[in-house]
């Protein structure tokens, strides 16, 4: 790619993706839990989880300490809800996704 044609998918990205410059922890969060948990979870203030055995994300903090979740995602969870798949996340997107989470309280 030429490098005038990835400049220009740069600003592209950073001027329509929430995950890039610009855009706060917590909107990255929601992004993240938008395109990564949301086909379980409930993951705004109102509404049912598609999958009920998944918890909203708004009742996470009645169950667990949203700061105490950090560790958890970063050695991937390996429990949840029952279907719930293993996975990791990177540093920045467990502070993202835990702003989002804290915003939920």
């Amino acid at each position: 790619m030429q490098r005038s044609a990835f400049c220009t998918l740069i600003l592209f990205l950073s001027l329509t993706d929430p995950s890039y410059a610009g855009s706060t922890p917590e909107q990255r969060g929601r992004a993240y839990a938008r395109n990564n948990c949301a086909r379980c979870h409930a993951i705004g203030r109102t509404g049912d989880s598609p999958f009920k055995p998944a918890p909203p994300f708004r009742t996470l903090h009645l169950h667990y300490p949203i700061e105490t979740l950090g560790e958890a995602l970063a050695e991937g969870i390996v429990t949840g809800h029952p279907a719930m798949p293993q996975f990791e996340l990177a540093p920045a997107e467990i502070n993202d996704l835990l702003s989002y989470l804290k915003s939920l309280e």
